[in-house]
């Protein structure tokens, strides 16, 4: 009998991912505590995460809650903002050759992918939002582009050329 859905189902999530990363990592060289490989970080992450869901799932069948915890209904909005802003975010910054969209460059990028993600919560001021997006560009600029020198785009294509 199950005491507190939420607590179930989420510690079944974490079972199921962690197992997932744990059985990905064996297609990686794992090697030894002293000569690490490539697959030996996810592996053991993986197996974390995998007895973390397992614990949760056993808690969760043992541990009375007063009202069953039971789950609720499915956030598809929040959900649906937060992809779509990451989608947006991943072809405004790279652009999209094939239906002819070029890079807008990381500061668009940027901006794009915290008013969409935004408009997931329950209010939204235009505001805040674009102060938040202006610091994040900022340091995302100084992080990315400044200290670790990588090479992306900027600003879009037609602009700079």
């Amino acid at each position: 009998m199950i005491k507190s859905q939420k607590d179930f189902f989420s510690g079944l999530m974490f079972a199921l991912v962690g197992g997932g990363f744990a059985w990905g990592a064996t297609n990686y060289t794992v090697g030894t505590g002293a000569r690490m490989g490539p697959g030996y970080f996810p592996l053991l992450l993986g197996i974390a995460l995998a007895v973390l869901g397992a614990f949760i799932m056993f808690y969760s069948l043992v541990e009375h809650t007063e009202d069953g915890d039971k789950v609720g209904k499915f956030a598809w909005k929040p959900i649906g903002y937060v992809l779509g802003a990451n989608v947006a975010f991943g072809i405004l910054l790279g652009g999209l050759p094939s239906i002819g969209l070029p890079a807008m460059g990381l500061i668009m990028a940027i901006f794009a992918l915290v008013i969409i993600a935004s408009k997931a919560g329950e209010t939204f001021v235009l505001k805040e939002v674009l102060i938040l997006a202006t610091i994040l560009s900022v340091g995302s600029y100084l992080a990315f582009i400044v200290l670790l020198k990588l090479q992306m785009p900027v600003w879009p294509t037609f602009i700079t050329g």
